[in-house]
């Protein structure tokens, strides 16, 4: 039952975490006061997890864990199949939700179908081989490769897809046999933790899934604790150090998916109109550029760039800006006061240095967004590769335009980054998309379309955005380990 906020429990009312099947006090933790974006005021008050509440959230899981795997596997495979229908029946309230975290326009707010569809997909695993028998050499034994789980996996994601990473990350780490530890940040728990009370209605197992909203001390605790096989991070590439450092106590693994500074290339015999508007969409429109995802070096052949640039400003201009609840609106704020601090301190550092050629916005936003973290869509053309601005990621709605002359200068420039996350290419010619794509230092390369994740392709970065894969069977391996297992026939 929805109250008068449009949340399912009242915002004077703190929200625990999720550990066992039941909500809990955190005694050890402290009490988070939620911001919602699009007006600067409280929405809701978060209690958050500390070492304690991270200790007993590794124990349920590991009890649970035990039970999950003492499960058949058409049995688990149909639990994670009604889960995926159960998340189906509450998509709406999921997509509200995540527009309460964090403001993203509801136009965008779709995660819950990709958390729906890669459960589904992952459930399709669980009943399929995934070892093997090989010949031993001078021998007849019967060798044998297994993959189990590891036990207890954590989960960190980050406040701008708690619902895709309990897709890409927490399906597959269910379908391989674990139980899993959802760390989603305090900016962003509304959704996640929705996202655990749905896991029992649909019958898992009590502990199989606990949400444990925390800052940074649940966080260290999480990835420092013994009982946690494996940790999966999504974030930024400082936490990620620090999230390594922390690990390497216990040995533990980590996966890490994070930031990039992806190049869209628009090549002279692309389609303009298309290309400009999935540029928008890939770039400053979608989360308003808060996305490891955004595009934000676009880079244009000359011979077209003053033409690409007229009809991309206009789509950016067109934008819709406004109440992320209305589903006209296209672009929504950022997700804090430091976070339009930072980016325009970006802009003005831009501008001060003459990195580029400032073509539209830069400006925060008044009137009656004024109480919101409302900023411009921000586009500079002419943009030095070289510059600040072209290489560190910005995380807002700004990106850069960069004139190419030719192929290889093109692939020089997208290359010249310390991020490797993904790449974009807008071209008729299958020739040039096939020969482009292979020199590309991404993980993954989008030709003519946007990022549009699946569960059926593995997703993840080269360089400095990380290593490690979700999606696909590399997705579903990676929260897996590797047993031999040799009988001695002779």
């Amino acid at each position: 039952m929805k109250t008068s906020s449009g949340l399912p429990w009242s915002v004077g009312e703190p929200v625990g975490p999720l550990v066992g099947g039941d909500r809990i006090t955190a005694d050890s933790g402290t009490v988070h006061r939620h911001i919602y974006p699009a007006t600067g005021q409280v929405n809701a008050t978060v209690t958050l997890a500390g070492a304690a509440e991270m200790d007993r959230a590794v124990g349920c899981a590991r009890e649970a864990q035990r039970q999950w795997m003492a499960l058949t596997v058409d049995v688990r495979r149909d639990r994670l199949i009604d889960l995926a229908d159960v998340i189906g029946e509450h998509r709406d309230e999921l997509a509200a939700l995540n527009v309460a975290d964090y403001a993203v326009p509801i136009s965008f707010a779709g995660t819950a179908l990709l958390l729906e569809r890669f459960l589904r997909h992952f459930a399709g695993y669980v009943d399929k081989p995934h070892g093997a028998s090989t010949p031993v050499n001078g021998s007849f034994d019967m060798n044998l490769v297994e993959r189990e789980p590891y036990g207890v996996v954590g989960v960190i994601a980050p406040w701008n897809g708690s619902l895709a990473v309990a897709g890409s990350c927490v399906a597959p780490a269910l379908a391989a046999g674990n139980a899993v530890v959802f760390k989603p940040s305090e900016l962003a728990p509304l959704a996640a933790l929705r996202f655990g009370e749905l896991c029992l209605l649909a019958g898992l197992p009590p502990g199989l899934v606990n949400v444990v909203p925390s800052a940074a001390e649940g966080g260290d605790a999480l990835v420092r604790h013994p009982g946690v096989g494996k940790i999966h991070f999504t974030g930024g590439g400082a936490t990620a150090r620090t999230v390594i450092k922390a690990a390497a106590d216990n040995l533990t693994p980590v996966v890490a998916e994070l930031g990039g500074k992806s190049a869209s290339i628009v090549f002279a015999d692309a389609d303009l109109d298309r290309a400009a508007s999935l540029s928008a969409h890939q770039g400053p429109l979608m989360q308003a550029g808060q996305s490891c995802a955004c595009a934000s070096r676009i880079l244009v052949h000359a011979s077209v760039y003053d033409d690409f640039v007229e009809e991309f400003l206009a789509v950016v201009n067109s934008a819709r800006i406004g109440d992320p609840t209305d589903p006209a609106v296209t672009l929504g704020p950022v997700i804090s006061q430091p976070a339009v601090e930072r980016i325009l301190g970006v802009i003005d550092e831009a501008v001060r240095t003459s990195a580029g050629e400032l073509l539209t916005g830069g400006r925060r936003l008044g009137g009656e967004l004024a109480q919101g973290y409302y900023l411009e869509p921000t586009v500079f053309g002419n943009t030095d590769n070289s510059s600040s601005l072209a290489q560190l990621e910005t995380f807002g709605p700004v990106v850069s335009v960069i004139r190419f002359g030719d192929d290889s200068e093109a692939v020089r420039i997208a290359n010249d980054s310390v991020y490797g996350l993904n790449a974009f290419i807008q071209t008729r010619d299958l020739h040039r998309a096939h020969r482009v794509a292979q020199s590309l230092e991404a993980g993954s390369v989008w030709i003519n379309t946007f990022s549009d994740i699946a569960p059926q392709g593995p997703y993840g970065g080269y360089k400095q955005s990380g290593f490690g894969r979700t999606g696909g069977v590399d997705g579903m391996y990676e929260f897996m380990r590797i047993k031999n297992v040799r009988i001695g026939l002779g």
